[in-house]
């Protein structure tokens, strides 16, 4: 092999080298801080903002049956705080309001979990009626409710274990 030819294969070789590792590093970038921020036309803005918001439609066909008791008792078993089990914020407590937390990596999250295994958005929790309920948004290692890997809007009740990535939550009174 003439010296012409080894030298066009290493080059090829390094600049396929080079590839490789900006691949990869692009790979962490947007996996560690999330994709780029489209900016949205003021117009379009505003026709987002004007136009109603609907609840996913899993979560429309629950049933909206009226809890048992009286009012006083279901203020009783309503949850008003949502804790941190277990995980790197074990202890944190979250108060609920009516607006819905998101969970996640991102900096735009209610409750910001950062860990190799949760999503940059990876659980929605909001307020449906009476009842608080917990939505998967895609994530890739998925949301646990009791133990079981959640594929639709599930009603959460007071004390049961949420699991997201590392983290383990519940809802409390």
């Amino acid at each position: 092999m003439n010296e012409l030819t080894l030298l066009v294969l290493r080059v090829a070789f390094l600049a396929l080298l080079w590839v490789l590792v900006f691949a990869v590093v692009y790979a962490l970038r947007s996996d560690l801080f999330g994709g780029r921020v489209r900016r949205v036309p003021e117009e379009a803005a505003s026709a987002a903002v004007a136009a109603p918001i609907s609840a996913p439609p899993a979560v429309q066909s629950m049933p909206s049956a009226p809890s048992p008791g009286t009012a006083q008792d279901r203020a009783v078993r309503t949850p008003s705080k949502l804790v941190i089990t277990s995980g790197g914020k074990a202890g944190l407590e979250i108060p609920l309001g009516t607006e819905p937390l998101t969970i996640g990596r991102a900096s735009d999250a209610g409750l910001q979990i950062r860990d190799d295994y949760t999503s940059t958005h990876h659980a929605r929790l909001l307020l449906w009626g009476d009842d608080w309920v917990l939505q998967d948004l895609d994530s890739t290692n998925g949301t646990f409710v009791d133990g079981r890997r959640i594929d639709s809007p599930t009603t959460i009740q007071i004390g049961v274990p949420v699991k997201v990535g590392a983290t383990t939550f519940e809802l409390r009174g």
